[in-house]
């Protein structure tokens, strides 16, 4: 496969659309990742990218495909931006990117549109074998707050 060949054309492309993705907001995905690691996320993923493409022994390479090798860089591009960044909040955007986020606005009841909040607070716990994400919203019409929880995939 020539994406995993770090000086093929192909890999570069692989790079690059992943990248524009991921650190651009688009349509309805919002990047996860804060102006301030981009540079060096970009170097960190790419080097542990091409590291673990390496080691993969030769039928491993025969037997990826493009959508194997596009996951495989995005989970390295998560997994290494993880640890760079300084706050809990900015952890729990990365891990979970398409969840709500501190300053969103949402509906208490979505289908009438009323009940206009804010997300406030975000935190995950566990109880029992359950993970949860559970948000802290204040209704802009006034201070009052108010909490929604989400069970989150094991």
């Amino acid at each position: 496969m020539k994406e995993l060949d770090p000086n093929s054309f192909e890999s570069s492309e692989l790079v690059e659309q992943t990248f524009q993705f991921w650190f651009n907001d688009s349509e309805h995905i919002r990047s996860p990742f804060p102006e301030y690691i981009k540079d060096e996320l970009r170097v960190r993923a790419v080097a542990k990218f091409f590291e673990w493409s390496s080691n993969l022994h030769e039928k491993a390479k025969d037997e990826v495909n493009d959508e194997m090798i596009g996951e495989r860089f995005e989970e390295i591009i998560f997994e290494t931006a993880i640890p760079m960044v300084l706050t809990e909040d900015e952890k729990l955007t990365i891990l979970y990117p398409f969840l709500p986020r501190c300053g969103d606005k949402i509906y208490e009841d979505a289908q009438n549109e009323t009940g206009l909040s804010t997300v406030v607070d975000r935190m995950t716990y566990k109880s029992d074998d359950h993970s949860y994400f559970k948000i802290t919203l204040q209704k802009q019409d006034s201070d009052e707050k108010w909490e929604t929880q989400f069970e989150l995939p094991i």
